[in-house]
């Protein structure tokens, strides 16, 4: 019998392979990991619980938040402030960063999540996730929301799960991109698919056509030559759109493709956040060989210069990359 290879397993032994290493990242890899089972519960059971429906509050953002964003904001925040191991956190959920309690002075890394990406759609039963990005502390002990104003390139880790038929967990520490799913019978989540890659061109594109009218005039031509079989890519393309976005990422990432969440004549830099949900999931794709741009240049290289920064995003396989970027050259 071949033996489970769990989360918890395997980053300790990629750990392992780096002598350097001393064990914190590991722990609030974890860490995070059980943050996602107890959230996953959480939306199993939304229903009976009576967690649907509005919390009554509005986020920074401006935007009504849900009772299950809180409560799984809670959850991630308990859990990652127990772990030890780092220095300031940044949630969706909050107005600004959150330091580390007693015990985290010399903490190396800041970590910034989205705890229920999606929960709009809470009680409809479309997959909703969590999207979670680490970075180190610019100078160790002294940790502060400044820690947040890095480009992805400087991301140490990144991940993300979805809760839908089955709870998955895909995470990054920049070499290779890994998937996990979450075995109820054991409750550890097991590894399903080492060094996930995008293929290299796809034929399904994701996007919100509703946002049609207020689009550029050029990404309404892009749209056009997408859906037409005469277009460079070699034929048509069929449109998949769930309206969340770890969901729609997921599948981009696995089917191929392209996902867009552009600018529009409302939003001038989209809707999306930069720091913990496009640059998150921006390094996830290019460990899978794929690209994320903002319309005009690579995600990655943005410097955030607020917490809850938004970003235009447009993400998939590289040929379908180059292509949108024909049309906004």
């Amino acid at each position: 019998m071949i033996p489970t290879q769990t989360l918890t397993r395997f980053v300790l032994q990629e750990e392992h392979k780096h002598p350097q290493s001393t064990g914190e990242l590991s722990t609030l890899l974890t860490s995070i990991g059980l943050g996602v089972k107890i959230i996953s519960n959480l939306v199993a059971t939304a229903g009976l619980k009576g967690l649907h429906g509005y919390s009554g509050r509005t986020n920074v953002q401006g935007e009504d938040t849900y009772k299950l964003d809180d409560e799984a904001d809670s959850v991630l925040v308990d859990i990652l402030g127990a772990s030890g191991h780092f220095g300031s956190l940044v949630s969706e959920e909050r107005d600004g960063a959150i330091e580390a309690g007693e015990g985290s002075e010399n903490a190396k890394y800041v970590v910034a999540f989205d705890p229920l990406d999606g929960s709009s759609n809470i009680g409809s039963n479309i997959p909703v996730g969590t999207i979670f990005t680490i970075f180190r502390t610019k100078t160790p002990g002294k940790a502060s929301a400044e820690d947040f104003m890095q480009p992805g390139t400087n991301v140490v880790a990144a991940g993300y799960s979805v809760y839908g038929s089955m709870t998955s967990f895909v995470y990054s520490c920049g070499h290779g991109v890994h998937g996990f799913t979450l075995d109820p019978s054991i409750g550890e989540f097991v590894l399903t698919e080492e060094n996930i890659r995008i293929p290299e061109q796809g034929n399904i594109y994701s996007a919100n056509e509703g946002y049609w009218d207020i689009w550029d005039t050029r990404m309404q031509e892009f749209m056009t030559s997408l859906r037409s079989k005469n277009n460079k890519l070699g034929g048509a393309y069929t449109s998949r759109y769930v309206g969340s976005l770890v969901a729609d990422f997921d599948r981009t990432m696995r089917k191929g493709g392209i996902f867009l969440h552009p600018a529009n004549q409302k939003r001038e830099r989209g809707k999306l956040r930069l720091l913990y949900e496009c640059i998150p999931l921006a390094f996830i794709m290019e460990q899978a060989g794929g690209r994320a741009i903002d319309e005009s240049m690579n995600v990655l290289d943005i410097n955030p210069e607020g917490i809850h920064d938004r970003c235009p995003f447009v993400v998939g396989g590289k040929r379908e990359i180059e292509y949108f970027e024909s049309f906004f050259g």
